[in-house]
């Protein structure tokens, strides 16, 4: 009798503490999701960028030129270059930029670029300080450098096997500095008249100004790495047209005012060449 007594208040005792423990098992089983943290990517999306450009074809050197005629009573004429034309090799840029998403971004880049225009001239007036009746052909060279801020915005095209084909536009300004315009020039004999001693060389000062420019592009990348892009591409740019060079110093001396020309906008067809590197 003591017996069964034993052995049920045993069995009562374990079928509680399974109870318990059950119980608690449900409380581990169906607790509350604890919180997971997520890693944040610092940096994401930004990219560098370097890139090198060659000039296929360079135009908007001047065409012509004003004359100052002191009179009285005072006017001005115009002048036609024989030649012209306007050349450009290398041109170079730094920038950063931020990929919005996998078909979008944007950047800002710093550009610099050199050119040289040449023009040739003849006049049936003398050179300066030639005898009459004779007259004058110049060569001219004039150098220029132009550096600016372009902010640019992309449309990726989709990735193929590490190939993005894009197209692009952008808008800044650019700081054009036209450098002194040196003539070499040749007296041209007529009959009766002949030449003496070979004239001296003139000079014009050379204008400095912001322009407006735009540009277009076109190109693919290809990815080199995770985060390194090699990009080769197109670019069409124009800068707005503006004074090329002045009056010499005896000119302006005698009333002429303005400049004596300007060149037809700057505008460049470039094959480029650059690499992106993204900041992840």
């Amino acid at each position: 009798m003591f017996t069964r007594i034993a052995v049920g208040s045993c069995l009562a005792i374990l079928g509680m503490a399974v109870s318990a423990g059950a119980a608690d098992l449900d409380e581990i089983i169906y607790a509350k999701e604890l919180p997971v943290t997520q890693p944040v990517e610092i940096g994401s999306g930004w990219y560098l960028r370097g890139d090198l450009g060659y000039s296929l074809k360079t135009d908007g050197g001047a065409t012509g030129y004003r004359i100052f005629n002191a009179g009285p009573p005072v006017s001005y004429g115009a002048g036609l270059f024989n030649s012209s034309s306007l050349s450009s090799d290398w041109s170079g840029s730094v920038g950063v930029g931020y990929h919005f998403t996998d078909y979008l971004r944007a950047d800002a880049t710093f550009e610099y670029s050199t050119g040289e225009f040449a023009g040739t001239t003849s006049s049936a007036a003398p050179c300066v300080g030639g005898p009459a009746g004779t007259g004058c052909a110049s060569i001219d060279t004039q150098s220029v450098e132009q550096y600016g801020f372009m902010a640019n915005a992309y449309a990726d095209l989709g990735t193929f096997v590490g190939f993005t084909p894009y197209v692009g536009a952008g808008a800044g300004v650019t700081k054009v500095t036209w450098n002194t315009l040196n003539s070499t020039n040749r007296c041209v004999p007529a009959v009766g008249f002949p030449c003496g001693a070979a004239p001296a060389g003139t000079s014009n000062p050379g204008q400095e100004d912001w322009r407006f420019t735009y540009a277009l592009m076109a190109g693919v990348s290809y990815d080199l790495t995770q985060n390194v892009k090699l990009d080769l591409g197109y670019r069409y740019s124009k800068i707005k047209s503006d004074t090329q060079f002045n009056f010499d110093a005896a000119t302006a001396a005698a009333g002429a005012t303005g400049g004596m020309t300007q060149d037809g906008g700057i505008e460049k067809h470039e094959v480029r060449a650059g690499l992106r590197y993204s900041l992840w």
